[in-house]
Parts: structure tokens; sequence; C-alpha cells
């Protein structure tokens, strides 16, 4: 009887394996036939993935993986006739093909019965991951087209994966590094900013530091990052670090003086301002920042030595002109402040007619400050206010007329 059952069983056991193996082959001849039925191979391989007779074998896997590629290579061959095709699905293709060749790659390292590793399917299984690498119609077009469509999260999965392909043991360090590959880190990062995903933003960024590639960016963004997580030792750091690497970009400087002057460190920010203007004396920007800073502390006189020379430096730095505009037009504010609490009304209306002539003082360095810049509708909205109290009407008029443009 114990004889009787054990036969059963072994059949039984031999006709699963038998069923199962039908259907890997039923899949991959769906898959590769002239005229592909990517649905059915995909039915077919589905029972063999989670049955204990070929879940455990490579080519189950590979063939799974070969369904995802061959309809990849159907879409690619459309669009190369002028198809239109939908990217979303061609990448999900390209992504579950992956995933099925990853696994199959595992299994086809392990050991067999005698303990020794024979892969079959490695090698073709790297051919075909190198393809999905170095093809840029591929994953960086499938990561580019969800990135468009403003799905941050599956940019980023698409992208990390990509990513990690060089390290994957069986390319064998056979893939380096290259504007592309650093192209796609940079836009993961920015991908996990847009999603809200801050650390992830941040552990890119700071991978990025050292790769040379959008590095201004790279330290604004980081700097931004921190400052969202109110991580103030490292938003600093940043801000020093790119005003160390970047000594010419005021941006910086300018925001880390801000974070002085907020937290009351005056002296710091001086001290780093000057250092700043010792090591780029030519530097208008600096000359410009100094002023803002003067301004902040209430020195009227050094805030406009230092707007005048910032515009010596270079005439065609629109801020300080509208720098200097703005000095006598807070100037000319704090001064109507003060003659609206005088009460005697003979010397309050002479008090507001100083007002007005410090005022009208602020207009040529913003209609300088609009010539040179003409896009900027700021310096524009502030002569519209200028003219509109001083009574101006033709000015006003005119300076409306391009505003409503």
């Amino acid at each position: 009887m114990k004889r009787i059952l054990l036969s059963i069983v072994l059949v039984m056991g031999f006709t699963m394996l038998y069923a199962q193996k039908a259907n890997v082959s039923k899949a991959k001849n769906k898959a590769l036939m002239e005229s592909p039925d990517f649905k059915g191979a995909r039915e077919a391989i589905k029972p063999a993935l989670a049955d204990p007779t070929t879940k455990d074998l490579a080519s189950t896997w590979h063939v799974a993986g070969l369904i995802g590629y061959k309809e990849n290579e159907a879409f690619y061959a459309k669009q190369v006739l002028g198809q239109t095709i939908d990217p979303i699905l061609k990448g999900q293709a390209i992504m579950e093909s992956y995933q099925y060749f990853i696994k199959a790659s595992q299994l086809d390292q392990l050991p067999d019965a005698k303990g020794k590793v024979k892969p079959k399917f490695t090698k073709d299984i790297k051919a075909k991951i190198k393809e999905y690498y170095q093809t840029q119609t591929n994953l960086v077009a499938y990561g580019a087209a969800l990135f468009e469509k403003k799905n941050y999260i599956e940019t980023i999965n698409v992208f990390e994966t990509y990513l990690g392909i060089p390290a994957l043991p069986f390319i064998n360090n056979e893939l380096k590094p290259d504007s592309t590959f650093y192209m796609i880190k940079y836009y993961t990062a920015i991908a996990a900013t847009n999603a809200g995903q801050n650390d992830k933003a941040i552990a890119w960024y700071e991978d990025l530091k050292d790769d040379k590639y959008e590095e201004l960016n790279v330290y604004q963004l980081l700097y931004e990052e921190y400052s969202k997580k109110k991580d103030t030792v490292n938003f600093v750091k940043t801000l020093k670090e790119g005003f160390t690497k970047f000594p010419q970009e005021p941006w910086f400087l300018q925001n880390l003086i801000n974070y002085y002057i907020y937290t009351g460190q005056t002296k710091d920010a001086l001290a780093y301002l000057n250092n700043a203007i010792a090591k780029e004396p030519k530097l208008a920007q600096y000359q410009y920042v100094k002023g803002n800073l003067d301004e902040s502390l209430g020195n009227f006189d050094d805030a406009q030595k230092a707007f005048e020379k910032a515009v010596e430096l270079d005439p065609k730095l629109a801020d300080a002109y509208a720098g200097m505009g703005r000095l006598y037009y807070n100037k000319a504010v704090k001064m109507t402040d003060e003659a609206n609490d005088i009460k005697d009304n003979k010397l309050a209306v002479a008090a507001r007619k100083k007002a007005d002539d410090v005022f009208k003082q602020s207009i040529p360095f913003f209609v300088k400050a609009t010539e040179v810049n003409p896009d900027e509708r700021e310096y524009k909205k502030t002569l519209k206010t200028l003219y509109y109290r001083l009574k101006m009407d033709k000015e006003f008029d005119a300076i409306e007329k391009e505003l409503n443009k």
C-alpha cells in the first residue's frame, strides 16, 4: 500500500513539474513568436512563478523577464516607424522585466546538487540589463516621462534602478559613471525634493557634491533641504562650503549674512563680509551685499558708499541702483511718519514737504535701475507709487501703461 501511495505522489509531482514547465515553454513561445501575445505569455508564466516545482528555477524567471523585454522591443519598433506609443506602458514592461531578470540571475548563481555554480542565463541577462542602462530610450526615457507627469515617487524608483545597475555583481564594474549617470543622479535628487522626501533628497545632494555636476545648484538645493528641516548646523555648513567653493557667487554670502543678522550675530556677518571683500575687492555683488548689511544696521552713509562702489565696479548692477533709491525712499518714509506725529499743522506740512523732497531724490535711482533691467517690475511698481505720491501725473500714466503691457 505504501509503495502504491509513493508511486502516486511521484506521478503527481512529475505531472505538476511537467505542467508548469509546459507553461514556461508556452509563455516563451507566445512572447517570441512573430506576432507576440504578451498578455497570454504573462498568464501562462504566472502559475509557474508561484508553483513549488518551478518557482526556484532560474529558467522560469528568465522567461518571465523575456516577456517584458520583448514587449519593450515591440514598443521601440513602433517608435522607429513613427507610431505613437505610451511611454509609461513601455517603461512598465522594462521595469517588470528587470525585476524578473534580477531574480533569475540570483537563482542562476546558486550551486547545483554537486555544489558547483554553472550559470546558464546570467550572460544573457547581463547583456539585456546593460542595454536597459546604455540605451536612453529605456530606463532614462521612462524616468523622464514620469518626471514630466510629476509622478516623482515612481521617477525615483526608476532612476534609482538605473543608478544601481553599475554596482550589480554580474556587471563586474564594466559600466563606468558618465555624464548621463550624473545627470540622472541629479534629477533623482530633484524628484526627491519635489516629492517632499527630504532625507532622500539630502542624501542624493550630499552624494552629488563631489561629482562636479551642477555643483552650484547642488549646494543651493542642499542648503534649502537643510533649511526645511531647520537643521541649522548643516545649512550653515553648506553655505560656508558653497562660499568657499564659489567665491564669486554672492548667493551663499547673502544667505549666510542674513542668517547671522537674524540670529543677532552681526559681528560674524561683518567679519565674513569683510573677508569676502578682501579676497574679491572688485566683485560688485559683495559691495552690494555690504550696502544691504549697512542699511539693515541703520548706517545710511556707509550703505550709500557701498552701493556707489558696486555700480562703479559694475554699471549694469540694477539692484545696486535700486538699493540707493531704497535708502532715500525709506528715509523719506521715516520722515513722513515723524511728520504725522507733529501736532502743529504748519510744522507738520513743512516736515511732509521735506519728506517729499527726499522721496524725489530716490526717483533717479529707480529710473536708472529700470533702464538697466527693464524686465524687473518691482522697480516700476516703486516708481508708480512715487509718481502717485508726488502727483507726477504724466509719469504715473506712462509707468502704469508699461506695467499693464
